[in-house]
């Protein structure tokens, strides 16, 4: 038998939206089955960790990065096509016509580079209260963000005059 990894690539099963983790569990059962391990090798759902920050609370979830999609590093031929294919829930791969079409190295490299994504409930110009700390109950607008810091600056009101004050996500909660 030839070395079936270094002729697998990497291809794309275009499923129903919300299906991708039952695909892909439905066809690792399949590859068991039929013995295919050694022509199916991976079957994935590359997801992205994400921070979510809604009302002052951080929360770690999970985020499919492609919704529809499932990767399947494989070896093509008729009965793996035959298999991914005919799984409940694939409506096909993604190619012209019905020729499926590897990922290119740079395509794979891509998916590798999986950074932890911030998403936050407020944006510049916001109305936003402290909710903790020196400022606690002090109201004041966003005038800055910084994802990196995950922190904003705010601009408060001190003796009569606009005032900026930088202050943590977990501290701020939007009005």
């Amino acid at each position: 038998m030839a070395d079936t990894n270094s002729e697998a690539k990497w291809y794309v099963a275009h499923t129903y939206s919300g299906y991708e983790n039952k695909v892909k569990v439905d066809l690792e059962k399949t590859i068991e089955n039929r013995n295919l391990q050694d022509w199916i090798l991976e079957v994935s759902v590359p997801v992205q960790p994400v921070v979510e920050l809604k009302n002052g609370a951080e929360k770690k979830v999970d985020k499919k990065m492609f919704p529809g999609y499932v990767l399947v590093h494989m070896v093509m031929n008729d009965e793996t096509w035959y298999v991914v294919r005919n799984t409940r829930g694939v409506t096909g791969f993604v190619g012209p016509g019905s020729k499926p079409v590897p990922l290119s190295d740079e395509e794979i490299a891509m998916l590798s580079h999986n950074e932890e994504e911030l998403v936050i409930d407020f944006a510049e110009g916001d109305n936003v209260v402290v909710t903790q700390g020196a400022w606690k109950d002090t109201a004041g607008v966003i005038k800055s963000i910084n994802p990196a810091k995950h922190s904003a600056v705010i601009s408060v009101e001190m003796f009569g005059r606009e005032t900026p004050v930088e202050l943590s996500f977990a501290e701020i909660k939007k009005l």
